[in-house]
């Protein structure tokens, strides 16, 4: 049998909507659409393969006596630098404490203090305690156990465990099922919508805190369909990544700063020192500053010793884990850090209901592009964020009409390329600090790779590209030949734009976009 020939695979109910990955996106997204038929397509059995159960800080939400929505709109919006859309900023911080609640109804088992309230914590770049917590710094695991929990008792929900391909599209363009992998069988899926929910890009690079299959697949797929890609430029960088030399690299949650730890280097000097905001500064400030101090030949720690160091295993058991497997001990010792790819603002546009801009097409959590995180992600509101659309993406894609007949296509060829020479590139050229010539090299080494059919080279070619055409700094995105800020605007681009910016910066031309 040809193993890139699509063959029919039948599910029960014709009117199914696909969702792909099953994170917190996914999982959230196939309980709001009960009981209409769903299948959930995951690369890795249920509960396994997604950075949701990586999460360590927990939850954002106004959930505080001294808090409301609007303030949190607001570090949302400050954080964002100039591109977070003050709109849905706050529909989602008004949207927190009443998912909060679903969660809590879902027997999700967050922190209590004494007196049996939510325990509040704080993080950078917050002007009040909110961070809702699970088990210390377990919040993604417990939350994502409590959703598969549910997930797998819901009778209208199919578990499939595969790979998407391809998107099947009928004579208009609409998005019609997925075409997937399994055992090195391709098998087409049909469905009324397909809702991506596929995470994030971190393992693109070398330095990541992402698990290894956080690889943007799902980008590759919508923009071969004619989806429009939004901000892929801005790519956040975790400053606390547990530098010990494990790939993926652990992580030191943000929340660590906020009940006091510090920053310092070899000497005990404060990296943060004479920086607005200084320890707790947005991420993207806080992971210049680690890059910065680390170009100058210094190492940087987290000091956790003394109090914190000592109240670690129980208030931060999964960072006091990793630690110990690492030879650590936070009381007496601190932490090596450094900056690593751990969250993509940019992804698929999406409108107020999760819509992209090919009929059909959905996109949930990481993979989208909502306007809520702008230039730079404020911390514990990714799980937020993907909670937050779910509703409004299932009642929309419960109501798009039947599709038409998928064309008949020969499934597209697809290459895996050499991931360790595309993380290489990636990491040298298009990371913390970056600047034209390196775009432009990113640019020329990752095209024929795209071009061949490699979708992980086509997603790093997205991120290169668009950080390429963005001539300033911002955010996340940080050019040391355009240190300024510009015009605050949103970088747009579809596959033909790809392929258009890869021939501006072929061998032998001027690089003039940069």
């Amino acid at each position: 049998m040809n193993a890139h020939a699509p063959v029919s695979f039948a599910l029960p109910g014709s009117d199914r909507i696909i969702v792909v990955g099953a994170g917190i996106a996914g999982l959230a997204t196939a309980l709001r659409l009960a009981p209409r038929p769903v299948t959930l397509v995951t690369a890795a059995p249920l509960g396994f393969g997604t950075a949701t159960g990586w999460a360590q800080g927990g939850i954002a939400a106004a959930m505080g006596s001294d808090d409301a929505p609007a303030l949190h709109a607001a570090d949302t919006v400050a954080a964002g630098a100039g591109l977070t859309e003050a709109d849905v900023a706050l529909r989602v911080a008004e949207a927190g404490p009443g998912l909060i609640d679903w969660l809590v109804g879902l027997a999700a088992p967050f922190d209590r203090d004494a007196a049996g309230a939510l325990a509040l914590g704080l993080e950078a770049a917050h002007s009040r305690r909110r961070i809702v917590r699970a088990g210390g710094d377990s919040t993604g695991r417990m939350v994502l156990e409590t959703l598969v929990r549910v997930v797998a008792r819901t009778p209208s929900v199919t578990i499939l465990v595969a790979s998407a391909r391809d998107l099947m599209r009928d004579a208009r363009g609409a998005v019609t099922g997925v075409v997937c992998e399994r055992d090195g069988v391709r098998f087409s899926l049909p469905g009324r919508a397909v809702v991506l929910a596929t995470g994030g890009v971190g393992a693109l690079y070398a330095s990541t805190t992402n698990p290894r299959g956080a690889t943007g697949r799902g980008l590759a797929l919508a923009v071969r369909a004619g989806a429009v890609l939004r901000d892929m430029e801005f790519v956040q960088f975790h400053p606390t990544a547990i530098a010990t030399g494990a790939d993926p690299m652990p992580l030191a949650t943000e929340a660590l700063r906020g009940e006091g730890a510090r920053l310092i280097d070899e000497t005990g000097a404060p990296v943060m020192a004479g920086i607005a905001g200084g320890d707790l500064a947005p991420r993207d400030v806080v992971a210049r500053g680690i890059f910065q101090a680390q170009a100058r030949g210094a190492r940087v720690f987290l000091d956790c010793r003394g109090d914190l160091g000592a109240r670690m295993a129980t208030r931060f058991p999964t960072v006091a884990g990793l630690c110990a497997a690492a030879g650590i001990d936070p009381r007496i010792q601190a932490i090596p850090v450094r900056p690593a790819a751990h969250y993509h603002m940019g992804g698929v546009k999406v409108d107020a209901t999760g819509a992209s801009t090919v009929p059909g097409l959905f996109a949930c959590g990481e993979v989208a592009s909502t306007g809520l995180h702008g230039a730079n992600r404020l911390a514990s509101n990714s799980l937020l964020e993907a909670m937050a659309f779910a509703p409004s993406i299932a009642e929309a894609a419960s109501a798009v009409p039947a599709p038409g007949q998928a064309r008949a296509e020969a499934a597209t060829p697809r290459s895996e390329g050499d991931p360790d020479a595309l993380r290489t590139v990636m990491e040298r050229q298009v990371g913390v600090v970056r600047a034209a010539d390196g775009l432009a090299e990113a640019v020329r080494h990752l095209a024929p790779a795209a071009r061949g059919g490699c979708d992980v080279a086509l997603t790093g070619l997205a991120i290169a590209a668009s950080a390429l055409s963005r001539r300033e700094s911002r955010g996340a995105h940080w050019r040391s030949d355009h240190p300024a800020q510009e015009a605050p605007v949103h970088t747009e681009l579809a596959l033909s734009d790809l392929w258009a910016m890869a021939e501006a910066v072929a061998p032998g031309r001027a690089v003039v976009a940069a």
